[in-house]
């Protein structure tokens, strides 16, 4: 008889734990009565009843939550929970990135519990559908962003709601009229987000900064800088640690370096550029044979590892071109005047040197630190004026490089290099900065000229700094590559399909064959009215470019080894390559 008993108590037992099981196996899952009592050990009338005496237990406990007549699913609280970065859409709905999946969760607003753009949240997945798509519910708001809003001040007699300028806010923000006294009605401020309370339509702010007066140039810059989170002006105690460097260069630096001074050395660079970060010098070797230096202002000569100047270049990352200004990664003291090689002055830079024969085949090279004197600072519009009368300052060196450039532009596409030729729309503008025309830029020899000779200064030093061997064996040393994958198959099939309505036929899918087949068709294209929609197509159909210690080859350049060696005073990756090269010519 006990025996009996204790039966019935295991299987009442096990029942309810293949029912608790279940819920937690499957949390998005809505059970029925009948599905759960068929799973559990069966659906007869006992077990029914049995299985509506667990799910009453279950719901007191708050274990489960009905969800419909006769549904149940596992509770909120008792679902799996993990945290991510929340990222707004203009609905009010959201997104979150977690680590835990691969794709974003979708949370509608009625489920957001308040949360704002780049909030740190915890939640939990509701839902997933049959193509694999998460909605979630967020539980928690683990870390509110610190991040920075721009908007317009809409001022009445009692209070200030700022409406949002970016479009993944759809709501206002209040801001304390007895706090914010000096805030006037059209103002453009930057404010912070510090609390949504449940149940308030806005979420309350706290004032950082007026920009200036909504609609004017400088204010409406500043405010896109601000949403962006792009500073536009360097601290004073940055500013300060470059004015305390140096302008001379000293015996040492002289003695330390080899001497450029005497070789005809020039800059070609963009009409309206303010800095000028690499020269070209060129001297006769021998007929038939030329030495070319690639100069990169020494950037890293100026700026310290882990000094105050460094730490806000590594925070920046890279200078911000914006329609009338630069946002520059370095202070004005080194981007335009000691990191600028400046015609008529000597400067201190980091070079890379060739021994090029006509057939612009390297037959020697050397890298480290130099010293120069830039003769002449070139426009590209004159340098082409040279390359097409053969007459100016230092035509024959001018000529000279361009022919040698040539050739290796020749050598690159017939390796398979990918040629991306698309036209670049620049604006003029007035002294307020208010555009009056747009026109588009066109590459000219003289472009290619310089292009070629930093794609050489980059892939050789990239080959120098990877491609090490001692003894005969390859050493693997640190470097920072920019690498560029395959073409993705599935963006080319998409590719393939959209030039089709024009009547292009697009073979290839994968390897190095894609790569003459893109060339083939941008030439098929070029000059004609669709030419500059299949070129942007083309670019967005390959993979992206990116910077990795883990050499994978540039497929777009057809290169091997390649770094970005040629403009540290705009990229800190480049400062990073200058210090890495340093200390492997140091052994």
């Amino acid at each position: 008889m006990n025996k009996l008993k204790n039966t019935k108590k295991s299987a009442a037992f096990d029942r309810s734990s293949l029912i608790i099981n279940l819920f937690r196996e499957f949390p998005n899952n809505k059970f029925s009565l009948k599905h759960l009592a068929s799973a559990s050990g069966g659906a007869t009338k006992e077990g029914r009843l049995r299985t509506r005496e667990i799910i009453t237990e279950l719901l007191a406990q708050g274990t489960i939550e009905e969800c419909g007549q006769e549904k149940y699913r596992l509770s909120g609280k008792e679902r799996p929970r993990q945290e991510g970065i929340v990222q707004m859409i203009s609905t009010g709905a959201m997104y979150i990135r977690s680590e835990e999946f691969e794709n974003d969760v979708y949370v509608s607003q009625r489920n957001s519990l308040n949360a704002l753009d780049g909030d740190r949240v915890e939640f939990v997945i509701t839902r997933r559908s049959h193509a694999g798509s998460l909605e979630g519910e967020i539980t928690r708001i683990v870390e509110r962003s610190r991040k920075q809003y721009v908007g317009t001040a809409d001022v009445s007699d009692h209070a200030i709601f700022v409406k949002m300028d970016p479009r993944r806010m759809p709501m206002d923000v209040y801001l304390s009229k007895r706090d914010n006294p000096n805030v006037q009605h059209g103002d453009k401020v930057v404010i912070r987000i510090t609390d949504w309370a449940l149940g308030s339509k806005s979420p309350a702010g706290e004032l950082v900064e007026v920009l200036g007066r909504a609609g004017e140039n400088n204010t409406e810059m500043h405010a896109i800088l601000a949403e962006y989170g792009l500073p536009y002006h360097f601290e004073q105690k940055v500013e300060d640690a470059a004015q305390a460097i140096p302008s001379t260069i000293t015996k040492a630096d002289y003695a330390a370096r080899r001497d450029f001074r005497k070789i005809t050395t020039f800059t070609i660079d963009p009409a309206d550029a303010k800095d000028f970060d690499d020269a070209l010098s060129i001297r006769k070797i021998e007929d038939g044979v030329w030495e070319v230096g690639v100069h990169i202002a020494d950037v890293t000569h100026y700026v310290q590892p882990r000094s105050v100047i460094d730490t806000e270049a590594e925070e920046r990352g890279t200078s911000v071109y914006l329609v009338d200004r630069t946002i520059p990664m370095l202070p004005e003291k080194l981007s335009n005047e000691l990191c600028s090689l400046r015609p008529d002055e000597e400067s201190l830079c980091f070079s890379a040197v060739f021994t090029l024969n006509e057939e612009a085949e390297v037959l020697d090279k050397w890298f480290g630190r130099t010293v120069i004197h830039s003769d002449r600072r070139f426009t590209y519009e004159e340098a082409q004026q040279i390359i097409e009368t053969g007459k100016g300052d230092f035509a024959e060196e001018v000529l000279t490089l361009n022919r040698l450039a040539q050739r290796m532009r020749k050598t690159r596409f017939k390796h398979g290099a990918v040629s991306f030729q698309r036209e670049e729309a620049k604006f003029k503008l007035d002294a307020e900065g208010k555009p009056l025309s747009v026109y588009f830029k066109e590459q000219k020899e003289a472009n290619q000229l310089i292009e070629e000779f930093m794609l050489l200064a980059n892939k050789q030093v990239a080959e120098f700094c990877g491609h090490h061997k001692v003894n005969g064996r390859a050493v693997r040393r640190t470097m920072v590559y920019r690498v560029h994958d395959v073409p993705n198959e599935e963006k080319l099939e998409k590719f393939r399909t959209f030039v089709l309505r024009f009547g292009y036929v697009f073979k290839a899918d994968k390897g190095r064959a894609v790569a003459k087949e893109m060339n083939k068709l941008l030439g098929q294209a070029k000059g004609r009215i669709e030419e500059n929609v299949i070129s942007n197509l083309a670019v967005r159909a390959m993979s992206k470019a990116f910077y990795s210690t883990d050499n994978i080859g540039h497929y777009g350049l057809a290169f091997p080894y390649y770094t970005h060696f040629t403009s540290p005073i705009r990229r800190y990756p480049d400062m990073m390559v200058h210090r890495l090269l340093a200390r492997y010519l140091e052994g």
